[in-house]
This record gives C-alpha cells, structure tokens and sequence, in this order.
C-alpha cells in the first residue's frame, strides 16, 4: 500500500475501518485534493438500527470531522423491495406507512454521531423515495435496466446463493442490486456524491453503482467497504444471547448498551476502542497495554466512552456510577433496569421462578430452576435456594426487589 496522503484514508486505515476500495491512489487524491460527498444506505426495516450497523456510522462521523461532507441515505423507497443480501428468505413487506414510522425513529440515532446542517460540510439525511417512488417501468428499464447484464446479477453472492439452496428468490428482489446501484448514479447528479461506503457484505452492489456511473456518464465514483465485525471468539458482532443490541434507548436502556460494551472480550479491547470511540490513538496504546485484572478499567473506558457518544456524556457516566455501586459496593444502582408489579401480586406473593421469567433474566421456570440449582440466581444479593419462594411487599428494599443473574445482570422490581 502506498503512503497516503489525506487525512480521511490515514484516520480510516490507522483505526481499522478499510476493508477494500475500488481505487486507494484515486481515492486518497480525490479527498486530498478537496471536500467529497459520501453515502451510506440504511434500509427502513426496523425502528432501529443495533451495534452492527455502528462501524459505517463512525465512518461517516471520521469523514466530517475530516471536513468532508456525509449523507444518509435513507431506504424508503428499496425499503419496499427488500435487500436480499445474508438472507435466506424474502423480507416481510412493510407498507408505506410502517417505512415511514421506522425513518423516523432511525433519524434520532444519526443526530448524535453527525452534525446536520447547512455547512459546506454539513450532514444531509436523505430519502430514495424521491427518485423512485415516480419512476416509470419502461423508462427506467430502457435507461438503467439495459446497462445489466443478467449472466453478472446471477453470478452475485446475494443471489447465487438463494438459488444454490434452491430457497425462492422474488423478481422484486432481482431488482435490488440494479435500484442500488441508480441510488449511486442519482446522488452523484443531486450532490456531487462522489463515494459509497458500508459492509463488505455490499462490496458488489456498490461496485455495480460505480459501473453503472461510468455508463451514464458520472464522474468518477469510488467504493470503501469497513470489515465485518466478529468478536474474537467469532461471534456476530451485536449479536447477544438476548437478542440485538438495539442504538434506540427506548430498546435498550443506557445502562444495558454500557454493560454490552464493558463485557467486551480481553482479545478485541484495542480494536474496539479503536472503532467505537473517539479517543487519541496514543490513549487507545496506554489502555490497551493494560494486563490482567486491568484491562477491566480499559473496558470501562470503552464502554463509557461508546456510551457517551450515543446517549450523551450524562447517562455514560451514570451508567458507569451505577455499575461501580452494584458491582464494587453491592447497591442497586438508580439506573438499573427495572419493571413494574401490581402491588395486589405482592400483597398475593409471586413465585419466585416467574419473577425471574418475567424479569428477562431466566427464559422459562425450567430455566430458573436449574439456575438455582447452580447458585447462579439472587434475591437482594442473597443467593436464592429455595425455588418453591414467594416474593411479597417484605421482600422490597426501597421500593424495590433486586434480582441478579450472575454478578453482572441485575433487575429492579418496584410495586406499581
């Protein structure tokens, strides 16, 4: 690799973010030479985004404090179709109504990573619908639809594999790969975007917008993929025994988002914080030095500072103050996760096993049960032993019950 010259691809490289670019020399000169506009698409399929889709919002944020200018580019009208890239199924159709909802709900997240404004380098949030809500069929398919070639789309990973496990692949979903790829063309045309970047997963896709740029008559356009992110003992990153790790806090509370980062594995301490937060590489150096029962501070760190960058300094630095008080002095934090129980249940008593079940910490009775069995369960952080236990009003401490998995998840239980 040759040495680079701009301050956007040495940032990138340094930190861990390039995975693979159409054209580096090209690239570098292009952003060396004066301010781009890059694009990263997100489909509206949920109203929110989780930890997996952090690493290109972090690319963007690297690229306008460069001084170069990020749009996100919001999927309302492929939403529609459905990428079938990683999927074995069709997507669920969603109605316009529910795309709708999910974008808005998308656009709070983005706010706190990126400056939107009306800045040479000022973020821009826009929406695909624009242009291919109104399109016309023949138009479309004598203007954009005659520069694919049908041997190339069925060669793609995203479709060769749906048909090598003979799992149905829609003609709607045929189509994406080519709305993508006019995604490209159109914001080079509306705003001189010049770059694509996501997943490496989207490697073939983004590079069919540049082909499809050249046939056009765009000016240059450039791919950048970031790698995708495994933890080191190779699971999906984001992924977890309870589900997605949601960027939305009413889907997961601070607190939770920090305790995610804060059990981050010894061997991907250096890298995540590389990745996921904003700190000086001479700092990331000092904590990643760290050994042994230290490298616990370094993961504090990490998940302050991960935190902080979603939620805002306030709740990081809570959630961090709740962690210490429940892990170092055996309190319940204010910040826990907590739900409500009819006072009558109490007054009633609640089987203890159920409690735990509905508190999220244990997936059935049966579950429970062999937890308490293995002394893995606790009530006011008195091991639980017998299972057959009723949680009343003389269980609470402060207007609350404090149930615990292990030393690191805990449930507060208050009377409604």
């Amino acid at each position: 690799m040759s040495a680079l010259k701009s301050d956007l691809l040495h940032v990138l490289t340094e930190r861990g973010f390039i995975h693979q670019v159409s054209d580096l020399d090209g690239l570098d000169a292009a952003a060396l030479a004066g301010r781009i506009t890059t694009y990263v698409g997100y489909d509206c399929t949920g109203p929110s985004l989780h930890v997996g889709h952090l690493l290109s919002i972090m690319m963007l944020r690297w690229l306008q404090q460069a001084g170069h200018r990020p749009i996100t580019l919001m999927g309302g009208g492929t939403t529609r179709v459905g990428d079938p890239s990683g999927k074995d199924a069709t997507r669920q159709l969603l109605t316009v109504d529910q795309i709708e909802a999910n974008k808005a709900s998308l656009r709070s997240v983005f706010a706190r990573f990126l400056d939107y404004g009306d800045g040479p380098a000022g973020a821009a949030m826009v929406d695909n619908a624009e242009w291919l809500a109104p399109l016309n069929y023949i138009d479309f398919l004598r203007d954009v639809g005659r520069h694919f070639s049908v041997n190339r789309m069925l060669a793609m990973d995203s479709v060769k594999l749906r048909l090598e496990r003979d799992q149905e692949l829609s003609f709607l979903e045929f189509n994406y790969m080519i709305l993508q790829a006019y995604d490209f063309v159109e914001l080079s045309r509306r705003y001189g975007c010049t770059l694509q970047m996501g997943g490496s997963d989207q490697w073939g896709n983004i590079v069919n917008g540049i082909e499809l740029g050249r046939r056009m008559g765009t000016p240059q356009l450039y791919a950048m993929t970031c790698p995708l992110i495994t933890t080191a003992s190779g699971a999906k990153m984001g992924k977890t025994a309870q589900g997605a790790v949601w960027l939305n806090r009413d889907l997961l509370a601070p607190y939770l988002y920090w305790q995610f980062w804060r059990n981050t594995e010894d061997a991907d301490v250096e890298r995540f914080l590389k990745l996921f937060t904003t700190l000086p590489m001479a700092e990331i150096a000092r904590l990643a030095a760290l050994r042994g029962a230290e490298i616990n501070e370094a993961k504090k760190v990490l998940a302050t500072e991960a935190t902080a960058l979603l939620h805002g300094r306030e709740d990081a630095d809570a959630a961090s103050e709740t962690a210490r008080k429940t892990f170092e002095e055996g309190v319940a934090g204010g910040d826990l996760p907590s739900f409500g129980v009819p006072g009558a249940s109490l007054d009633a008593g609640i089987p203890v096993l159920s409690l735990f079940v509905q508190a999220g910490l244990a997936s059935s009775n049966g579950d429970a049960r062999r937890q308490v069995k293995g002394g893995g369960l606790k009530v006011n952080d008195e091991t639980l032993t017998d299972e057959q236990r009723m949680i009343g009003r003389a269980d609470l401490v402060d207007g609350a019950v404090k149930l615990s998995l292990g030393r690191k998840k805990h449930v507060l239980v208050r009377a409604e």
